[in-house]
C-alpha cells in the first residue's frame, strides 16, 4: 500500500548527487520488515529552486545538458515527447531520483528513458511508484530484484497497472506461473504481454499442433520465453524445419521446447546437415545445448569412432 507523506518533517535527508558518478543515493523509500507485506512509504521530495532568470533560452540549454549528461538523444525524445520543452527541469531530475531509489544506475537510467521518452515528463507518484508496488507487493519480487526487472523490460515502466499488469498476471497465475513456477525478475517480461493478442493465441498454436493442454503448461514452465516468441517468425518455420527436414517427433519437443530459442539459420540447420552429411543423428538437446566447440569436437570423435568400428 502506498502511503503519501503530504506533510514532510521539516528536515529532510539531502537528495541523492545527480553528477555523472553520483554517490548512492538515499533510499526514498523504507521497507517495513513484515516478512507477508513490503510497504513503501516515500518521502517528500522537495523542488529545488529555479533560478530566477526570465531567459527561456539558458533554462532550455540546461534540459539538453542533462540530457547528454545521462546519454540522452535530445532530438529524438523532443521529437517523441513534444511536452518535454516545457517540461521543468526539476520534472525531469524527480524521475531519474525515483528510478535511481529502486537501485537503478545513471547509466541504466539513461537508456531506460532514451528508450521511452515519456517517461521524461511522468509523476513519479503516479506513474512509477503505483508499478513498483504492484511488483513488490502483488508479484512479490524482492526488493534488492526490482533492478533486474526493469532493466530486463523497461517497458514495464510505461504499461498500466490496472489495465496491463494486474490482468496478465492473473491469467499467468491460472497458467501455471505458482509457487516454485512463479514471475520472478527473469520472468516479468511476460506481464507485458496482452493476454488477447498475444498470449492466448500462442499457447492456441501449440495446441494446434497436437499437444495437450498440460503439455503446453509444461513445456511453457520450463522455457518461459515460449510465450515471447513470434509464430510467424519463430514457432512456424522451426516446426516446419522440425517435422519435415528432420522428420522429428512431437515428443522430442515436448522434452526440449527450448529448440525455439535457437537460431534456425544460425544453429539448427548447420549442426543438422552437418550430421546428416556424415551420417549421423543427436537429440536435439545434445545437438543444440553444446557451444560450437564441443560440437566440432563430438562431430569428430563420432566420425573417429565410426571408423574405429569399419577397421574391426
Amino acid at each position: 500500500m502506498l502511503t503519501w507523506l503530504q506533510n514532510p518533517p521539516k528536515t529532510l535527508l539531502p537528495l541523492p548527487s545527480l553528477t555523472p558518478n553520483p554517490s548512492p543515493p538515499f533510499p526514498i523509500c523504507s521497507i517495513s520488515p513484515k516478512p507477508t507485506k513490503t510497504s513503501l512509504k516515500f518521502l517528500h521530495i522537495p523542488t529545488q529552486p529555479t533560478p530566477t532568470t526570465t531567459d527561456t533560452g539558458l533554462k532550455f540549454r540546461e534540459k539538453i545538458l542533462y540530457l547528454q549528461a545521462l546519454k540522452i538523444n535530445p532530438t529524438k525524445v523532443l521529437e517523441l515527447n513534444p511536452d518535454l520543452r516545457s517540461a521543468t527541469l526539476d520534472t525531469i531530475k524527480a524521475v531519474e531520483i525515483c528510478l535511481a531509489s529502486m537501485g537503478i544506475e545513471r547509466s541504466a537510467i539513461g537508456r531506460i528513458l532514451d528508450m521511452h521518452p515519456q517517461l521524461l515528463t511522468s509523476d513519479p507518484y503516479i506513474d512509477l511508484y503505483p508499478i513498483f508496488d504492484f511488483l513488490l507487493n502483488d508479484v512479490v519480487i524482492p526488493f534488492n530484484d526490482i533492478r533486474k526487472s526493469i532493466i530486463r523490460c523497461p517497458r514495464i515502466l510505461v504499461c498500466s497497472v490496472e489495465d496491463q499488469l494486474k490482468p496478465t498476471f492473473e491469467f499467468l497465475k491460472e497458467f501455471g506461473f505458482v509457487g516454485t513456477n512463479r514471475i520472478t525478475c527473469q520472468t516479468t517480461v511476460l506481464l507485458v504481454s496482452s493476454v488477447e493478442l498475444t498470449l492466448k493465441p500462442k499457447v492456441d498454436y501449440m495446441l494446434s499442433l497436437g499437444f495437450k493442454r498440460n503439455d503446453v503448461v509444461n513445456m511453457v514452465l520450463r522455457s518461459p520465453g515460449l510465450l515471447t516468441f513470434s509464430i510467424d517468425k519463430n514457432f512456424r518455420p522451426k516446426v516446419e524445419y522440425f517435422l519435415k527436414e528432420m522428420n522429428g517427433d512431437l515428443g522430442e519437443l515436448k522434452k526440449f521446447p527450448q529448440y525455439f530459442s535457437f537460431s534456425l539459420e544460425g544453429k539448427i540447420k548447420p549442426r543438422h546437415r552437418l550430421l546428416v552429411e556424415h551420417g549421423f543423428s543427436l537429440s536435439l538437446s545434445e545437438m543444440l545445448k553444446v557451444s560450437d566447440g564441443e560440437f566440432n569436437a563430438r562431430l569428430i570423435e563420432m566420425r573417429l569412432r565410426l571408423l574405429e568400428d569399419k577397421q574391426l
